[in-house]
């Protein structure tokens, strides 16, 4: 008689590949070196925080491509990331190759890498469309010097926060026909307590104070005046700091963490009946998920409670 055979759940947080060396996103890493491998242009989007950067950069890495970085910025400009003349040199040697100074566009065709972009919508619109030309063609006119012709293994890996966050503008529909995407959110709160614990190396002792970190984080992604919550690296602050105030109690040690580490880290939405002041008012709802993570309450149960505050 054939016997059933069961498996064992197994809720330990998946691990990538020891080659990338982070704690899940097996899913993601798959379908980012399947656009890869492939020569496609490539567009990771998720909130502030989630590891876009580093999960494309330890890719690319692993896969032994030459990276060239551009990091997202308004007064970024065509010059920057093309490359342009040096005027001393001009004058001795006159235009040329030996005068030009490549921007990180060039040097990833020439070279065959990756031009990593970081926070591609928060570069003007202009210096965006200069992308296209080497997108499509595979080529780029450099004015006084003629054309910069790509070699194999070229292609721009690029990182977005989705469209509601501040400073970020529309990609064109030119832009984003160009790219595929691969879309990233928070990880799983075992997920989320293992990269908190292996990014601070503190003892096993202080795994009450990992949980509670990371609780708190995910409490403010859940709570309905809160435009913008923690991520990881709020979890991270809070439990390497706390460690450091080892001498206090356990919740005053917390408590002063948080206090630190969270208001540069969320985004709320004002209270126009408050008399409180912004700072205030943010301190206040620190208090509220100190004592929910200390607590062991989860984002869930805290949002469905403060529903029904408003609702009173």
């Amino acid at each position: 008689m054939a016997t059933k055979k069961t498996l064992k759940k197994n809720n330990s947080p998946k691990q990538a590949p020891p080659s990338i060396g982070l704690v899940g996103r097996v899913n993601e890493i798959i379908r980012i070196r399947a656009c890869v491998r492939a020569g496609r242009n490539l567009l990771l989007e998720g909130p502030v925080g989630v590891g876009k950067t580093h999960l494309a950069l330890a890719v690319t890495r692993e896969l032994g491509f030459p990276v060239f970085r551009v990091d997202g910025d308004q007064r970024y400009t065509e010059q920057k990331l093309a490359g342009g003349f040096d005027p001393p040199l001009v004058l001795r040697k006159g235009y040329g190759w030996q005068s030009f100074v490549p921007g990180p566009l060039v040097e990833a065709m020439r070279s065959g890498g990756v031009l990593f972009i970081n926070e591609l919508n928060r570069l003007p619109e202009g210096v965006q469309n200069v992308l296209l030309p080497s997108i499509d063609e595979r080529i780029l006119e450099i004015p006084r010097l003629g054309r910069v012709e790509a070699k194999p293994g070229f292609q721009v890996i690029a990182t977005q926060n989705p469209k509601e966050f501040v400073a970020t503008s529309h990609l064109s529909e030119a832009i984003l026909d160009r790219f595929e995407l691969v879309t990233l959110d928070y990880q799983s709160e075992p997920e989320e307590r293992a990269i908190v614990s292996q990014a601070i190396r503190v003892p096993s002792a202080d795994n009450a104070l990992i949980q509670a970190a990371v609780r708190l984080v995910r409490l403010t992604r859940g709570h309905p005046r809160v435009k913008r919550g923690a991520s990881v690296r709020a979890a991270i602050a809070i439990a390497a700091i706390a460690h450091e105030l080892g001498e206090k109690r356990f919740e005053e040690a917390f408590r002063i963490a948080v206090e630190l580490a969270l208001p540069t880290r969320i985004e709320i939405e004002r209270d126009s009946e408050s008399e409180h002041s912004h700072h205030e008012e943010v301190l206040n709802l620190i208090q509220e998920w100190v004592k929910a993570a200390l607590a062991g309450e989860s984002a869930e149960f805290v949002a469905k409670s403060e529903e029904q505050k408003k609702n009173f």
